[in-house]
């Protein structure tokens, strides 16, 4: 596919709930962490509807939940530690992502992951996956000052990899990823099988809602 061909030369994954199911390695390390405290555990449907904020909006969710908002100073570094041990612990992608992602690669689209997640955490997951030599650029949650829905990530990953955002697509399965891409002035797609907070994401209004990690094909192939 030539240049003058593609539709966008830049494509923004988000991580969590896009690429990858990590709830059941992040339910397994809130719960050893509620645990540590004396706390109950939360069913892992639970955490799913936690998850896309980052880890402190984790944790401090799973407090919430257990009336415990003032262990969050002694939550946060224990989840950190208990997420690190099990981070690999039946990681698995989403249905076609790699495959996806290779295809992409070969048309000669540049890639690049934006996630709310601690940028330690995502070098890791995607090397592990054996698909880190896909993306120019990969961006944590601590990466800038401001994590999603802030269009700041998104613009400074262009900004890194000198592509307009007019010419970037985002694609992820929340409403953060929606309204950052919205604010940055590109177009975004909305994935129906991750993580939104238990809300449909064709509520926030992408401007294309894909099922399967396959349908982006049909925008950019």
């Amino acid at each position: 596919m030539s240049v003058t061909d593609r539709p966008f030369d830049l494509v923004l994954f988000d991580l969590d709930g896009t690429l990858i199911d990590s709830a059941p390695q992040l339910a397994l390390a809130v719960n050893r962490t509620l645990a540590d405290l004396g706390l109950a555990e939360a069913d892992e449907s639970v955490v799913r509807t936690w998850v896309g904020n980052g880890a402190d909006k984790l944790i401090q969710r799973a407090l919430d939940y257990r009336d415990a908002p003032e262990q969050f100073a002694k939550a946060r570094p224990l989840f950190d530690r208990h997420y690190q041990a099990c981070l690999l612990e039946g990681l698995a992608m989403y249905d076609g992502v790699a495959r996806g992602l290779r295809r992409l690669q070969g048309l000669g689209y540049q890639q690049a992951v934006v996630t709310n997640k601690p940028s330690h955490f995502v070098q890791p997951i995607l090397e592990a996956l054996g698909i880190s030599d896909c993306f120019a650029l990969w961006l944590g949650g601590n990466c800038v000052p401001v994590k999603k829905p802030s269009p700041e990530p998104l613009l400074h990953a262009c900004h890194e990899l000198g592509v307009s955002p007019s010419r970037t697509l985002m694609v992820g399965d929340s409403e953060n990823d929606v309204l950052a891409a919205q604010a940055a002035g590109m177009k975004v797609v909305g994935l129906t099988y991750g993580y939104n907070y238990g809300r449909p994401i064709a509520d926030s209004r992408p401007d294309w809602v894909c099922e399967q990690f396959a349908e982006l094909d049909a925008l950019l192939v």
